[in-house]
């Protein structure tokens, strides 16, 4: 009985001692203040494991990978040439974003916006008309194919890049709105209107109240003792974007599905084994796993036996997905990329997160050096940064960068300095757009085949490119973002 006593007592002193541990507030390394304490100052570190995954995102574990042609070039391109880069994780959407989704962004657009600002929402509205072929009949999809529930979850078409663009930054805002709603800070609020409407970076900038249900505390003892949200909360995500092109081919071949030990077992041509475009599972034996142009006049098959099921884009969800879990990486629509297009990327872009576009902006200050007012859209404002302000940098000189190295005056083969002009974007000059070439600033690159495609863009490391303010009844988009914080949850070194 004594025995039991005894290890009685250890049990409850080993829970008072684990019971002090867990209420010992945390103290700052470096300084030994305690955190989150008004008395000392009230510096707050908020308790935080992983991000949220956000709604309709897979998460895409990174890696180093072979980006670039893994078959012949018929074309005779030459602007796919392989070489080993690293994309960092991040999140990609599991299907191309569907009708139903952009008719909820439009419905949003027309609520909002409709009144005052009828032009935004004609903006955002998809070419219905890509429809049309001079000889064919395609009269009845102009009229059905965004609308009617038959079409519902069927990939958005006929939106150009810039659309594609600001449907991403729409869903962030509604995202994050919905966040900060969860979280009990805000409360729905149906009227918003105009500039009045929730928007990340004036939420953050102070410049968007809404409707508070419960603010945060503040430990500041200079403050009102109420805050809002910060993004040192770990409450908001990073913004939905289109994916880079090294992050749409690293994601469409799924190589973590034939890795043993960073020892890839097949090189994949197609975001799956093999050089077949049927699968081998035992219940839809030979049944085709994309949505693609099998030859000449055959986009479904022979009536009784249809080799893909869909004359047009299938559901969103059709057919099997990769090894990450993404639906339609080959096939079914082309999809919209964040890179501007240029022949010799591949050889030019860092090999860590490539990259060609980048534009560098900062926001619009007045002359005390505080934000200006949002725009009439509710937005916060942005311009380019100037040359004065990246001198003396060595990551950067100016802002505009699209012509790195493929474009502007040092990679001209023969430069004339005495008649060099302010403008350092000479795309025209090097490539004669509109003369021998299409290549310009605007030329974005889209991935993956389509329906009407044959089998050789089915392999993710093929590229095209259309100007960004074009659009066709072949190409949509996903949308993709970054991941905060480890390379893999759970994983530390």
């Amino acid at each position: 009985m004594a025995n039991y006593s005894k290890v009685a007592s250890i049990i409850i002193f080993a829970a008072s001692i684990a019971a002090m541990v867990s209420c010992r507030k945390e103290s700052s390394r470096s300084t030994g203040w305690e955190y989150n304490n008004p008395k000392n100052g009230g510096f707050e570190v908020v308790p935080y494991k992983e991000p949220i995954t956000g709604p309709g995102l897979v998460f895409i574990e990174g890696g180093t990978f072979t980006m670039g042609r893994m078959s012949d070039d018929p074309m005779y391109e030459w602007n796919n040439i392989p070489r080993r880069v690293t994309v960092p994780s991040f999140y990609m959407d599991e299907t191309e974003v569907a009708n139903v989704d952009y008719d909820e962004y439009l419905y949003w657009l027309n609520r909002v916006f409709g009144t005052n600002y009828p032009e935004v929402y004609r903006k955002a509205l998809p070419d219905t008309l890509v429809w049309r072929e001079k000889l064919a009949y395609n009269e009845p999809l102009i009229e059905t194919y965004l609308r009617h529930p038959a079409y519902r979850n069927y990939p958005v078409v006929g939106v150009s890049w810039i659309q594609a663009n600001d449907y991403c930054l729409w869903r962030t805002d509604r995202v994050n709105e919905m966040m900060l709603i969860s979280d009990g800070t805000l409360d729905f609020d149906p009227d918003q209107k105009n500039e009045n409407n929730f928007n990340t970076e004036a939420y953050l900038a102070g410049q968007y109240e809404g409707l508070v249900n419960h603010p945060k505390r503040d430990l500041n003892p200079n403050g009102t003792g109420e805050r809002r949200v910060r993004i040192e909360d770990g409450i908001l995500l990073p913004k939905y974007r289109l994916p880079t092109e090294a992050e749409w081919e690293f994601a469409a071949y799924g190589l973590i599905g034939n890795t043993h030990f960073e020892r890839v077992v097949e090189r994949r041509i197609y975001p799956w084994n093999g050089t077949i475009l049927r699968t081998d599972d035992k219940k839809y034996y030979g049944s085709f796993v994309a949505n693609f142009k099998r030859g000449r006049g055959d986009y479904m098959g022979v009536a009784g036996n249809l080799n893909d099921g869909a004359e047009i884009p299938a559901e969103v969800g059709s057919y099997w997905p990769n090894d990450y879990g993404l639906y339609n990486m080959a096939g079914n629509v082309s999809e919209w990329v964040l890179d501007v297009y240029r022949p010799l990327s591949y050889e030019d872009v860092s090999d860590f997160a490539p990259y060609r576009g980048n534009v560098f902006q900062t926001r619009v200050t007045d002359a005390e050096g505080y934000l200006v007012p949002k725009d009439s859209l509710g937005r916060i404002k942005y311009r380019e940064v100037t040359e004065e302000e990246a001198m003396g940098r060595f990551n950067y000189r100016k802002a505009n960068n699209i012509n790195y190295l493929d474009g502007d005056y040092q990679s001209l083969i023969a430069v004339d300095w005495a008649q060099k002009s302010e403008d350092l974007n000479n795309t025209n000059k090097m490539y004669e757009y509109g003369t021998s070439s299409l290549i310009s600033d605007k030329a974005r690159v889209y991935k993956g085949g389509s329906w009407k495609d044959p089998a050789f863009y089915l392999s993710p490391a093929a590229r095209r490119y259309l100007d960004e303010d074009m659009s066709t009844n072949y190409i949509g988009f996903r949308c993709a973002m970054g991941r905060v914080g480890g390379s893999a949850p759970g994983k530390k070194k």
